[in-house]
């Protein structure tokens, strides 16, 4: 087999443009997905049991079924029930629900993490149940579990390309169209591969500089990732 890239670095473009909405949706629905997670971390352990069960319910659904399949219940439901969204609106919204229920199982470790009086000085405090985990809890736990939460914002932009099957025109969409009109699939996935790699870094060197800033005790002990 002889390798020719030609036709594909002509599509560099394209390439580009589908990398870019790839990152896109990885931004979007980290800082969405985050925010989710960590409601449903506190409201896994709350004393409300139907707040718990609740997200216990939310969590266990979504990861115990297909991401696949997640994407096209939200798409097709949706549909059914009269919206009509863009695919990209969509991705966002079934990456979000995903990714929330894996965030919230580590944002729950961080929380057990912190020890039990430390939560007991807070009651003493008179704070609330939010104050607790906004002056007391958030910070130490998203601190103690960073590097997992990280790895998960990672496999989310990757999982990123089974958007591809309801045309979003992400990095992989991209490359299926380029292979099909070059007849290069070889050449146009090992290209892809490539830039899913960068893109795979430049998320962690991101991490790892909001770590820097955000963790400086971290720093100290050289143990940010």
């Amino acid at each position: 087999m002889k390798l020719d890239f030609t036709a594909i670095f002509a599509q560099w473009q394209m390439l580009m443009d589908g990398a870019l909405l790839t990152a896109q949706l990885a931004v979007i629905t980290t800082v969405s997905g985050f925010l989710i997670g960590t409601l449903c971390a506190i409201a896994r352990r709350s004393r409300r049991a139907s707040f718990s069960r609740l997200a216990g319910v939310y969590i266990e659904a979504i990861r115990n079924t297909p991401f696949l399949v997640q994407i096209f219940l939200v798409y097709f439901g949706l549909s059914s029930l009269g919206f009509s969204f863009s695919a990209f609106t969509v991705s966002v919204i079934a990456l979000t629900i995903n990714v929330g229920a894996y965030t919230a199982e580590i944002m729950r470790a961080g929380f057990e993490s912190i020890h039990k009086g430390q939560w007991e000085a807070a009651e003493t405090l008179g704070l609330s149940h939010w104050q607790q985990y906004w002056h007391v809890a958030l910070r130490p736990a998203i601190e103690r579990v960073y590097p997992a939460l990280t790895s998960q914002f990672i496999l989310l932009m990757l999982a990123s390309s089974v958007t591809s099957q309801i045309s979003t025109e992400e990095l992989t969409a991209t490359a299926n169209f380029i292979q099909s009109e070059t007849y290069r699939p070889f050449e146009t996935f090992f290209i892809v591969a490539g830039i899913y790699i960068a893109l795979s870094f430049l998320m962690r060197l991101a991490f790892w500089l909001i770590g820097l800033a955000a963790f400086p005790r971290r720093r100290r002990l050289g143990t940010n990732i």
